[in-house]
Order: C-alpha cells, then structure tokens, then sequence
C-alpha cells in the first residue's frame, strides 16, 4: 500500500508541476524593437491600440500621404518570439507598392502589454483589434483591408480570416498546418514521449486557451475563409515543413487560394522578400481587382 501511496503521490505532484513546466517551456523571449520605419524611410506614428483583457498593443502605422483616395491597408504580424520590427521589410514593399502598413506587437511582444500567456488564437485576438483600429482611420478604405502574418502570425492570419467576411485578401507565410502536429514535433526534438506526458500536454493547452486545436488549426481553418489567400513557405523550412502548406493548400475551399513555394528559403521568408516581394504584392492587387500589370512568376506546388 505505502508503494501505491508513493506513486500516487508521484503522480499528483507532476500534475501541480504540469501548468508551471509548460508555462516556462511556452514562455515567449521578449525581444523590443531598436530601428523604427524611418530606417527604411518610411512615413510613420506609433500607436497604442487596445486588445483583449484590457491590454494594449504597441504598433506602428505607415500612412500613405498626398493622396486624396482612402487608402488600402494591410494588418501586420509577426511569429513566435518576434516583433514589428522584424517586419519592417513588408511595411516598405507594400508602401512603395500603394499600401499603408499597420505593424504589430502581439501580447508578450515587443513594447506591448504583457498577458498570462501567448497563444495562436491571442495573436489573432490581437489581429483582430488591429484591423478595427484601421477601419476607424479616415484615410483607410475599410472595406479595402487585408492580413499578413509570418508563422503563429500567419497561422493567426487565417484564423481572423475565417470569422470575417469583409477581408480583401490574406498572405499566410511560413504557417504551420495543425498545432498538434507542430508540438508533437517540438516533443520528439526534446524526446518528450507523447503517452503520457505529451498527451497531458495538449490537453492543458487547450484547456487554458479555451479553444480545440482542431478548430483553429490552419488546415481547417482555410475551408472557412472567404477572400483570396495566398499561402507562402520557404522549400527548407526545417522549422515548419513543406507538407505542413501543402496541407494547408489541398483543404482550399476554392481557386482562390494561391500557392508560391520559395527555392533555397528557410523559415524566416523575410530574407527572400528581395525575389518574392512583387509576387506578394501582384496578388494583392489582383485581390482588389487593382492590378497593375502581370504578377510576377512564382514557384507554385
């Protein structure tokens, strides 16, 4: 009996242990911005824009200026760990390219507030907030607004997609296909065994998200979202493979959904926008039916 008491004290001291081991394991590394939008000079203005639990986000917003047409814009969001600063290269191919830019900080990123933890469905929480304060600017179009994500951010990207129906269009980049998948393979790397720990993993997860990763994994997702969307992996991504898009691409709910695969490009896809960048921004403008001549080619699957 005394063995049985000392297994079963094992046992219930792991699951009290549980919260606090995945809480450090899934905290995020703050990483805060040192350049601003002038180092690429851009037009620009910081900006506080609330969020869920009375939170707010840090942001910068780079207008289009001297035109009289309300503008087209773009929300966008970075992945794990980054910042609007890391993508700050979007912000100047979209606003040499007609589009004003609205760069966010996630929760627990940057210069925003912090929260009791990040989560998938918090950076589209986050999206979501951003794209309201676009649409109350006068010189934004708002029925002329689009999304822009890099991995969770792009995972984020089609999950706001899938519970709106007034996007213009969506680019997902470097997203991963079902969170269950993703974190399985973040458990074998540290050899993590699924039966039990990892399966007692998941399931706090979900629990302290409030949300079943079958219902906003991006696989699934993509079969809800009503705009165009184009999808963009890098061909060694080792961090997100290549089947994870491909998986993502063969549940596309219609033709709208666009593929472009990028040779010899890892995970981070910023270091290819110099060969991708007109492609991005081709189908934007095809999206909005404002094209400005052919699209780029691309490397589609």
């Amino acid at each position: 009996m005394s063995a049985l008491l000392l297994v079963a004290a094992i046992l219930l001291a792991g699951l009290l242990l549980l919260p606090i081991v995945i809480r450090r394991a899934y905290r995020v590394p703050r990483v805060l911005e040192r350049g601003t939008p002038a180092d690429f000079g851009l037009p620009f203005r910081s900006a506080s824009i609330p969020t869920a639990n009375g939170k707010r986000l840090f942001a910068w917003y780079v207008p289009l200026e001297g035109q009289a047409a309300k503008a087209r814009a773009v929300a966008v969001i970075h992945g794990w760990g980054g910042n609007a600063e890391a993508m700050l290269p979007f912000a100047a191919l979209l606003h040499h390219n007609g589009y004003a830019a609205l760069l966010l900080d996630a929760r627990n990123h940057g210069f925003s507030d912090a929260d009791s933890f990040s989560s998938m469905p918090r950076f589209a929480e986050d999206l979501e907030n951003g794209l309201q304060w676009l649409a109350r600017r006068p010189d934004v179009d708002p029925q002329r607004l689009s999304v822009l994500g890099h991995s969770v951010g792009g995972a984020a990207a089609l999950l706001t997609a899938s519970r709106r129906n007034n996007l213009a269009a969506v680019i997902s980049i470097a997203a991963f296909a079902h969170p269950v998948d993703l974190m399985r393979r973040q458990m074998r790397s540290h050899r993590i065994p699924y039966v039990p720990i990892g399966w007692l993993v998941l399931r706090y997860i979900e629990w302290t998200i409030d949300a079943r990763f079958d219902d906003i994994a991006p696989c699934n997702t993509i079969r809800r979202v009503a705009c165009p969307v184009l999808l963009v992996h890098g061909e060694t991504d080792c961090e997100v493979p290549l089947e994870d898009v491909h998986r993502i691409h063969s549940n596309r709910p219609n033709d709208r959904v666009e593929l472009i695969i990028l040779p010899d490009t890892g995970h981070n896809s910023l270091d290819a926008i110099e060969t991708h960048g007109e492609a991005l921004t081709g189908f934007l403008n095809r999206a909005m039916n404002r094209s400005n001549g052919p699209a780029a080619p691309s490397t589609a699957g």
